[in-house]
């Protein structure tokens, strides 16, 4: 609930993988920041820090213990039982702090995204905006291929029919009552950006200039492809349509083709057509082997949706209460 006479209770969520290099200078970070909100009166002064483990190989979980010791009542943390990716674990902190807040904001864990722009969130939130989205207003700080793969994902994803937001990643701010609502969304192949813009409730977007990396990233360009997949299979079938009208247009070429051949042999002025049918066979095969492994990705996608298996399971907690 949006509230404008008191100072709302806030969950910074940070997914954490592997995390030890920076977590506590984060944690200390972010809890400054709330304090100069709690000042401001903007949160109120139970407003908390989650870490969520997914799942890391060092001492990342260690860590969130001494640092929900170090800060009771202001650090909690929760542990996923096994490496469910960053959607996953993002959505397990989102969850768990759903009753408990007023508004949550996510951010990773390296703090690239500009944390000064939080204020901005919480004063959105406190005029109404149930979601407020981060977008970066520039992506200088990216190598070239990154920005230009980026930037081609968001338009291609656009182009599909998908609701995105353009250069939003995963910094955002909800409100209990979109968390509500992004709650009962079950799919088990997770894309937050294209299901919460679809969420429908009232919006705002801040945007910021994101900083350079400070160390190499947990998302290579393996996993951000893997995820553009994700996102461009969930939310369009336009893909499913392309490839039909694709193989129209291939049944009428090969049609003409095979017309003026038809014709040529009956005049007398056949030739041995070797390159021509190469180039053929190999065209249409590369095609129909395309196209099926496309098919593939929206069969595989049913499949584990039809399984509805969990999505993660929480090993441990370490609640401020």
């Amino acid at each position: 609930m949006n509230m404008t006479d008191s100072a709302a209770k806030l969950y910074i969520v940070i997914p954490c993988y592997n995390e030890t290099a920076v977590l506590a200078e984060t944690v200390k970070h972010l809890l400054s920041v709330v304090d100069e909100l709690t000042e401001e009166n903007l949160v109120s002064g139970d407003s908390t820090i989650l870490c969520v483990d997914d799942g890391s190989s060092d001492g990342t979980w260690e860590l969130i213990r001494e640092l929900c010791e170090a800060n009771p009542r202001r650090v909690a943390g929760l542990r996923l039982a096994g490496n469910r990716g960053h959607q996953n674990a993002l959505l397990a902190g989102l969850m768990f702090a759903k009753d408990k807040a007023d508004c949550t904001i996510s951010i990773d864990a390296d703090l690239q995204d500009d944390t000064a722009v939080i204020r901005e969130f919480v004063k959105e939130f406190q005029r109404g905006s149930d979601i407020v989205y981060g977008v970066r207003s520039d992506r200088t700080s990216d190598s070239f291929f990154k920005r230009f793969t980026a930037e081609l994902f968001y338009r291609l994803m656009s182009l599909l029919g998908a609701k995105v937001i353009f250069n939003h990643a995963d910094y955002r701010l909800m409100s209990h009552r979109a968390l509500e609502a992004l709650s009962e969304y079950r799919e088990v192949n997770l894309f937050l950006r294209g299901i919460i813009p679809i969420i429908g409730f009232r919006y705002s977007i801040v945007p910021y200039a994101r900083k350079a990396a400070s160390r190499p990233t947990h998302y290579p360009f393996r996993k951000m492809l893997m995820l553009a997949m994700d996102g461009i299979t969930s939310f369009s079938v336009r893909p499913i349509r392309l490839i039909s009208l694709v193989g129209f247009l291939a049944f009428l070429i090969t049609a003409g083709i095979g017309v003026w051949y038809l014709v040529i042999k009956i005049y007398g002025y056949t030739v041995p057509g070797w390159t021509s049918i190469v180039l053929l066979i190999l065209g249409l095969g590369g095609l129909q082997l395309l196209s099926i492994g496309l098919i593939g990705e929206y069969i595989g996608k049913i499949y584990l949706e039809t399984k509805a298996r969990p999505r993660y399971f929480i090993a441990e907690k370490l609640e401020n209460d």
